[in-house]
């Protein structure tokens, strides 16, 4: 009997199946789902920029207070770009009195990143 027996074989449970490059197999039909709410999610310039400041922001977490002076759009406007953020799983909040705070859930972006990876290909930056 194997020693190794009890090591896991990728691809075979759902954190891993959703997370394996699609170069090097297809989607499964949930993993599609959940990807692509995502990807529409940061489809939206706006909502692309605040997931940027957030995980950019000192501390990893950013007030709503924060988020809304770099853009044209109205309070109600920002608050919904970010809803839609946290129920696309980007995004975690927590509210403090008045406020709401904001980070990201690095998760989310492991599954996006491990998506897009191309096995055996380092990443080159353009000048």
């Amino acid at each position: 009997m194997s020693k190794q027996a009890g090591l896991p074989v990728l691809g075979q449970d759902d954190e891993t199946a959703c997370c394996a490059p699609m170069v090097r197999e297809p989607l499964g039909e949930e993993a599609a789902a959940e990807l692509s709410r995502m990807f529409k999610a940061l489809s939206d310039p706006i909502r692309l920029r605040l997931l940027s400041l957030i995980a950019s922001h000192e501390g990893g977490e950013a007030c709503v207070c924060d988020l809304t002076g770099p853009f044209d759009v109205s309070q109600p406007t920002i608050s919904h770009h970010l809803k839609v953020l946290r129920e696309a799983g980007l995004v975690g909040s927590e509210r403090r009195g008045t406020w709401v705070y904001y980070w990201v859930l690095p998760e989310a972006l492991a599954k996006l990143s491990a998506l897009l990876e191309i096995p055996g290909v380092s990443a080159k930056v353009p000048a």
